[in-house]
């Protein structure tokens, strides 16, 4: 089954071509099922890309999934045409009355900052909050992980003194979860971050069950069943080139950067770099969906109650 997109969203011409299977509202109305409402809280600057990279993923299920897209109600976004901004997302405050099957809320380049420095911080917090009676499950992505885990459960983000930086093989620390349903016993994922989570502190909140780590970057993947959540630290999401925009990014602006590790083949960034995360990628968004499929009501009004 397909997801769900609005017919001139960059996304649905983007997925038509890979050959992702996206109907636009006219072709989901005929449908007499009840597609599964999954939001998507973009905080990252790039909107259109991520929305690609998390609508590639969603939409690779065997249900039908529609995608709302969501901004914080007061932060403008300065790298995204305006246009676009008002043609596809609605303000935190226009959906809060709303019930959702699944969200998730992506990262954020504000690594530096102490959490109540955000200047949506506040209303962040709502949104965490709102989704315990509104939302049946959600995934935090990396800075939006990180935050989520810190709201609810106090556990500090810390700075490192190099950025973790590269592709690392992550252990599968739960075999028998259903969110790592045919995982292998280990698999690499893209990690880009000047920030980690500690995998003590982690242990030592009640109620937390690390799914992913690796001995190089830590912690990756925390279930938190308590709060109806993931938490994912590192980038399964990830194109192919986005460690290598990143890198030339730093390197066209003089700033110090590491060639990405594990990333280029024999570590040559003039070779193109291997996808070696999509099809666990593909396993665990996949696996994510299924259980809200299987454990959301069907009436969504019951969600959070």
């Amino acid at each position: 089954m397909p997801i769900k997109l609005p017919a001139n969203l960059p996304a649905y011409q983007v997925l038509s071509q890979e050959g992702v299977m996206v109907m636009s509202d006219d072709r989901a109305m005929r449908q007499d099922i009840r597609p599964l409402r999954i939001g998507l809280l973009n905080l990252m600057p790039k909107k259109i890309q991520t929305e690609n990279q998390f609508a590639r993923l969603i939409g690779a299920t065997p249900l039908q999934i529609e995608l709302t897209l969501i901004r914080m109600s007061e932060h403008q976004t300065k790298t995204t045409a305006a246009a676009h901004m008002q043609s596809f997302y609605h303000p935190f405050s226009e959906v809060k009355d709303q019930k959702f099957d699944g969200l998730i809320i992506t990262g954020a380049p504000i690594e530096h900052l102490p959490f109540p420095d955000v200047t949506y911080w506040d209303e962040l917090r709502d949104v965490f909050d709102w989704t315990q009676s509104n939302v049946q499950s959600t995934f935090g992505v990396c800075w939006g992980g990180m935050a989520m885990i810190n709201h609810f459960h106090g556990v500090q983000k810390h700075m490192l003194d190099a950025k973790a930086f590269g592709c690392f093989r992550h252990q599968n620390l739960a075999p028998a979860s259903p969110y790592l349903r045919g995982f292998s016993d280990d698999c690499v994922i893209p990690v880009s971050r000047w920030t980690e989570m500690r995998q003590d502190e982690i242990d030592a909140r009640d109620g937390l069950r690390t799914l992913l780590g690796s001995p190089e970057v830590g912690p990756c993947l925390v279930q938190d069943p308590g709060h109806r959540a993931l938490y994912i630290f590192n980038h399964f999401e990830y194109d192919s080139d986005t460690l290598k925009q990143e890198y030339d990014r730093d390197i066209a602006a003089g700033t110090p950067i590491n060639v990405p590790m594990n990333y280029y083949p024999e570590d040559d960034p003039s070779r193109p770099p291997f996808n070696r995360w999509r099809s666990h990628a593909h396993l665990l968004y996949g696996n994510w969906i299924n259980e809200i499929y299987q454990n959301t009501p069907y009436d969504m009004n019951v969600i959070g109650s």
